[in-house]
């Protein structure tokens, strides 16, 4: 079990990063708001595992990760659960929308950037703690390590104001295409951690 619920969450994390492009090039943006609370729930399941397998040595490494990702999943939990409630549903002021809205680029924006930064420095951390005894493995540990930069751009650019812009509420191509290109990069990282506990799941059948 504690091999396989990590595995389902890996899976989960690459299906629902798939989804989530498939929903952004069609511009489906209930779809992409509903797998974007899914994601949570499969990266918490794949960090515990890496957690529970771990050395000794890197333990703090790998409890630190976690925490982040239960961090991120609140933060995301908490933005795109008001998308597909209270902003869909609601007649909300100009006042509240501008708020709310993800797509106007206010504070649950900022929320939302800010939780996928927990999410970057959590896989920095786990990287830290993976111990990569094949090629497969190794790619996994340095792509999460990577993907550990993009917290300094999900924490400052906020403050940089650079996304007033988008509460016209238009279409910011660039950004989706952003979006796209970050899907690109952590898919890999959820069908490597896939393989990784299937491996695991062989060696203890062995």
């Amino acid at each position: 079990m504690n091999k396989l619920i990590p595995k389902i969450g890996a899976l989960i994390v690459a299906v629902t990063v798939f989804l989530f492009a498939v929903c952004l090039i069609f511009g489906f943006n209930f779809g992409s708001y509903l797998v974007c609370m899914l994601l949570p729930i499969g990266y918490i399941m794949m960090a515990a595992g890496f957690h529970h397998e771990c050395r000794e040595e890197q333990s703090v490494s790998a409890i630190i990760g976690l925490v982040f990702s239960a961090i991120y999943a609140v933060l995301i939990f908490l933005v795109y659960f008001a998308q597909t409630t209270s902003v869909r549903l609601e007649d909300l002021n100009e006042q509240a929308i501008l708020i709310l809205d993800y797509q106007r680029g206010g504070l649950l924006f900022n929320y939302d950037l800010l939780g996928y930064g927990m999410m970057a420095l959590s896989t920095f951390f786990i990287g830290l703690s993976i111990k990569a005894d094949s090629k497969s493995d190794r790619w996994l540990k340095y792509l999460m390590m990577i993907h550990g930069i993009f917290f300094v751009g999900c924490f400052i650019m906020p403050m940089t104001g650079v996304f007033i812009g988008m509460a016209d509420g238009k279409t910011n191509i660039v950004g989706v295409a952003a979006l796209i290109a970050w899907c690109a990069y952590f898919l890999p990282i959820g069908i490597l951690a896939y393989r990784h506990f299937g491996k695991k799941d062989r060696q203890l059948q062995i």
